[in-house]
């Protein structure tokens, strides 16, 4: 197992519990991210369902996760031939943290698209683009993923931002194959799009919701973030996640509130 799998684990306790411990590497100082919570939710999903992928997940964010023991209870709302869905909860002492919907379904990794919309515009060569990796071993979250950010949308890091909220890079797991929990971490693995409109700080999630839409093939992962509106101090953030292979292998969409400095 890699780090990731490792940290993805869950264990069954009997009667749809699981355990797990949350691997405080892939976090912000005391903040788990998003997408990797929702990883484990769903290989405790897919480990109580008779499918392989989970295709639909709606979660919400209940309280900030703390790296450590969490129990999961996977309750089953339905069990079908093509799809089976089941609420899945995350816990930490005794309280709710992570709640999600979760649809399973089992794809087909040879299947080809009947249609494709449009592709997002190429993203600049891996060896063009930007690392946050900080090169001095397991600092958090930068250093346990590999990502090559387009410069084009990282000016905010120089203080010239955009004025777009937008975000975007190449994405890959160090010694783990790309597979739906790799797609799970990813939609939620870039920057706040809004740190390209000048905001500062951490930027909670508050509702992420995300689709698998295919079998992704190995290799870098192009991650395209973009947004609609930011009013209020709210803002959502879209996520399309394509393969090696040219084919769209995720979708997100997610509400947060803006960061405040």
């Amino acid at each position: 197992m890699s780090r990731f799998g490792d940290a993805t684990a869950v264990r069954p306790l009997g009667d749809g519990r699981y355990e797990a411990d949350l691997d405080p590497g892939y976090g912000f100082a005391e903040a788990i991210n998003g997408g990797y919570l929702v990883a484990v939710l769903a290989r405790a999903a897919v480990e109580a369902s008779p499918h392989a992928h989970p295709v639909s997940t709606a979660t919400n964010f209940l309280r900030v996760a703390k790296p450590g023991p969490a129990e999961l209870i996977v309750e089953e709302r339905k069990t079908g031939r093509t799809a089976a869905m089941s609420r899945v909860t995350l816990v930490q002492d005794d309280r709710p943290v992570v709640d999600a919907l979760i649809t399973t379904g089992t794809l087909d990794a040879d299947v080809e698209p009947t249609w494709t919309g449009e592709k997002p515009p190429a993203m600049p060569a891996v060896e063009d683009c930007r690392t946050f990796a900080s090169g001095k071993g397991d600092r958090g979250f930068a250093d346990n993923v590999e990502m090559e950010f387009d410069p084009a949308s990282m000016g905010w890091l120089d203080g010239n931002p955009s004025g777009r909220p937008e975000a975007r890079a190449w994405f890959r797991l160090p010694g783990y194959e790309n597979d739906a929990f790799a797609l799970a971490l990813a939609v939620d693995a870039l920057p706040p799009v809004v740190l390209s409109m000048g905001a500062k700080g951490w930027a909670p999630t508050v509702e992420l919701t995300w689709h698998m839409r295919a079998v992704p093939a190995p290799g870098w992962l192009a991650v395209h973030g973009s947004g609609r509106l930011v009013t209020g101090g709210w803002f959502d953030e879209e996520v399309e996640i394509w393969d090696s292979a040219g084919r769209l292998v995720a979708q997100s969409r997610q509400l947060a509130r803006v960061g405040r400095a």
